[in-house]
Parts: C-alpha cells; structure tokens; sequence
C-alpha cells in the first residue's frame, strides 16, 4: 500500500468495526476529518508515541517517493505528511459545483511555548497555524471560541463540537479539524416524485418517509457473492460521488458488514467493476447527526500511550508534559432532492463483479451504507450506515 487515501479507507473500516459494537441503528462519521486531526498530533511525536499512531492509522505503510525532506522529527512519518498537503490543497481548491472545504486549526494556551520548528511543520504540512487562547484563566470562554470557529468553517451545521467540562485550566492546547461538503446531484430527483413510502428497518416493522425517486443510467454492480448492490451517484462535476450499498434482503445488512473489508470496498467501488445502466432509484430524503467519544475507541485499537503519563509529544514543546485528554468527533448529513450537505469536525484535546440484465431496480427502502468520495483521490470523506429514520 502506498497512498494515504488506503490508509484512510483502512482506518475507516477499522473504526466502522468498532462502531458497529454500539447499537446506533446509525452510523456517520468523516474518517478524512480524524486522520487529518491525528495526522497533526503525529507531527509532534515520538518514538512509541509516534509508532502507535502510525500503525493505527495504517500510516506505517504509507510509501511516497520524495526528494524533499520533511523536518528532523517528522522523517520518518514525513511522506504521510506531504500527501496531507496535496490533498488539502486538492480539496480547497475552489469549483463552482460544489462546496468543499477542510480546515485544521489549534488553539494553544498563550503562556505554553511551542516550538518554531512544529508550528513551521504545521503551518507546511497542514496549512494552518495556532491561535493563542487563555485556557488557564478562561477554559469556558476558549471552549466557546473554539465551537464558534467550527460552526463558521462548517455553514453551522456543526454547533456545541466541544461539551461544556471538558476544557479546564490545565489544558494546553487543543486540535480541531472540519471538514463541510454541500453538493448539487448531477442529475437531481423531481421534487413532484418524492412520495410517502414505507422504509423497512427490519422484517417486522416499517416507518413512513419521504422517498426520492428518478429513473436515469447510473454506474452500478451486482455483487453476487455478498447478495448485495451498489450503485454511483455523482455530484455536479463529478468530482465526487454518492456511493451506496444496499443489500438484496430487507435483514442483509449484517452479513453484508461482516463480510466487507477495505480492499473488497475499493474493488467493489471502482468503476471499472460497474457499468452505467438505466436504473429505477428509490433514495431517502434524510438527515443523520452523530456524534462520538473517540478515546476508547483508539485506546481499544492501540492508540494507547497518546492518553497517559507515557506520551511523547515533546515534537511540540520540547518536553514530554502534554497528554491528549480526549477525541471528540461529529459528523452531520442531509441528502435531498438537489443534492447533499454534509459536515463533520475532529477535535483532539492535550492537556498538560458483471451483471448482465439491464433496467435495474434500486429501492433503498431498508438498512443500506453509503459513502461520499472524492473520486481522483480516491478518498472517503464520509462513510455511514442507514438503518432508521
């Protein structure tokens, strides 16, 4: 493996097996969000600090040939965070198809001296920089300024990222990333055919929505050896794409989940394993908000000395005091008729196969994944379950 967006799709799906051991009926979460907040954290540390977030993220096995060195702390993971900077300045680059938009962030407790060399690495590797906040005397109103900024960078669809107690006087400095996407459909749904239709959480029980509906050519696959469908909605541009999941059986969405991987996700998902063919699409209206505790979730992964006395992340202030107290991550979808907006943020808080019939059939009418791609990086910027309204 050799590019960062592998490593992502593989930590997503990493993260997905842990979500999945919750019973949310729904999942969302911007996977690109968190790699990108963590990626900034790994600029600072070292030795076994450094290494179990590498592995974690599948960062270990990210290769790039490269000339240009990264600075002296950074070699070692350095290609993870030069492909960070290409794909930041490939996601802010400006279109009038749709809004994209990434932004890093940290806030750093004004009397804490950070080294010029990682706010020169930052600023490099992640185009931004760190604001100064007074988190000893005022942890509320930092907290307050910090949520705000998150609310500004996602059109405020991302509100409150930071729960009241969770910044002290003890807190250093604080990661944030967000990420906000609103995009037309390339082709849009006729608001005059969304009609009431029963959405089938399982096999006993349905419950009544809005249920968009267009019959037009889509890219679509048949995959036979999981009972299961998937089909390729593009935004306007097609730049990235609407990828949906969707099991032949009302109940097929475990078997569908326990059998995917990210390598049979990437080969399902390529087009040249789908071909374009008329398809009568039946796709929710619907919007999902959720939000996650991610420090259990990476400690139960291996993400362990980042939370306790053992952290070195002495590649931000020279000395070994900071500590991350948490990872909190929030992620918000609508899918409409003219297209969808979606938005997550990440914050890290220190302290000190062929198919041959044609004229498919595709009713989203029960428990089905989906994901939005950024198609010529190949990178998810979103992934979920829907599996009630």
């Amino acid at each position: 493996m050799n590019s960062l967006s592998e490593a992502n799709t593989k930590f997503m799906f990493d993260l997905f097996r842990q979500f999945r051991k919750s019973k949310k009926n729904n999942i969302f979460y911007s996977p690109i969000s968190i790699t990108s907040a963590l990626g900034m954290v790994l600029l600072g540390a070292k030795d076994n600090t450094a290494q179990q977030i590498n592995k974690v993220l599948h960062f270990d096995q990210v290769t790039e040939n490269t000339t240009e060195k990264a600075a002296t702390y950074v070699d070692r993971s350095g290609n993870v965070h030069h492909q960070f900077q290409k794909l930041l300045t490939e996601f802010n680059k400006s279109t009038d198809a749709y809004e994209l938009k990434i932004a890093n962030k940290l806030f750093g407790e004004k009397t804490y001296q950070f080294l010029q060399e990682y706010l020169d690495a930052i600023k490099k590797f992640y185009q931004t920089s760190v604001e100064t906040v007074d988190f000893a005397n005022a942890p509320e109103e930092s907290r307050k300024k910090i949520n705000s900024w998150v609310e500004s960078q996602t059109n405020e669809k991302i509100k409150n990222l930071i729960p009241e107690g969770t910044i002290g006087s003890n807190t250093t400095l604080v990661l944030v990333n967000a990420i906000y996407f609103k995009g037309q459909w390339e082709k849009k749904f006729n608001k005059e055919d969304t009609k009431e239709e029963k959405f089938w959480p399982n096999k006993n029980t349905y419950k009544s929505i809005q249920m968009m509906r267009q019959y037009t050519s889509f890219h679509f696959a048949s995959l036979e050896d999981v009972q299961a469908r998937v089909l390729e909605i593009p935004y306007k541009g097609k730049d990235l794409s609407m990828i949906v999941l969707l099991p032949n059986e009302i109940d097929g969405l475990q078997k569908l989940e326990e059998k995917l991987t990210a390598e049979k996700l990437m080969e399902w998902t390529s087009l040249q394993n789908m071909r374009e063919t008329p398809v009568d699409l039946h796709l929710p209206r619907f919007k999902v908000e959720e939000s996650y505790d991610l420090k259990d979730t990476l400690r139960t992964m291996g993400m362990v000395d980042i939370f306790n006395g053992d952290a070195d992340l002495s590649g931000m202030t020279g000395s070994r005091s900071l500590v991350l107290s948490g990872v909190l991550h929030k992620a918000f979808v609508e899918v409409t008729e003219e297209g969808a907006e979606a938005a997550a943020a990440t914050t890290v808080v220190p302290l000190g196969s062929s198919p041959t019939s044609t004229n498919e059939e595709f009713h989203c009418n029960h428990p089905f994944l989906f994901f939005i791609r950024q198609n010529k990086t190949n990178s998810i910027l979103f992934y979920g379950r829907f599996s009630s309204p």
